[in-house]
């Protein structure tokens, strides 16, 4: 069989649904229509006119939307960008402590500190864990679970209050 092109309408929301039927807000969102003034095409079938015609105060039938004139003219369309014959920068790799160290015996007083700098890398802390030990600072108990790396009894010692004695 031969498809014959079907035609399409626009649907436009114009009203929105407060105050309104659950159903007719339901046949809204089954028209497609997500949000206000929101124009959808969909075929041109009796379905889809009767569903637009049950609710006319909330949707309405418009015609197509016009594409601006300067998006026909061949000189503004974009066109992705083309490679670059450059080299590529590349950038130098960080030294291991045993390089650092190997230079360390011919300049002496650069390599130490350069030592110490390679150093404090190789045994940084990651982010998080300090904001821990400081939440824990004024609690023993706690900092002694934060050592340990038991970070949820730490939390719950924190948080956790004396019993309170009952009258007799």
């Amino acid at each position: 069989m031969i498809e014959k092109a079907q035609k399409t309408i626009h649907v436009r929301w114009v009203r929105s649904g407060i105050g309104f039927t659950r159903r007719q807000k339901n046949i809204v969102r089954s028209l497609g229509l997500s949000r206000l003034n929101q124009v959808v095409e969909r075929p041109d079938t009796p379905q889809i006119r009767g569903l637009v015609d049950s609710i006319p105060h909330m949707a309405k039938i418009v015609p197509a939307p016009v594409k601006p004139a300067w998006l026909l003219v061949s000189e503004y369309t974009i066109f992705p960008p083309e490679p670059s014959q450059e080299a590529p920068v590349r950038r130098a790799k960080v030294k291991s402590v045993e390089a650092v160290k190997a230079a360390a015996a011919e300049e002496p007083e650069k390599a130490a500190a350069k030592e110490s700098k390679a150093a404090a890398r190789e045994h940084a802390v990651p982010r998080g864990e300090t904001k821990k030990v400081a939440k824990a600072a004024g609690k023993a108990k706690a900092t002694s679970l934060h050592a340990t790396g038991d970070a949820k009894k730490a939390k719950a010692a924190a948080k956790s209050k004396p019993a309170k004695k009952t009258k007799k």
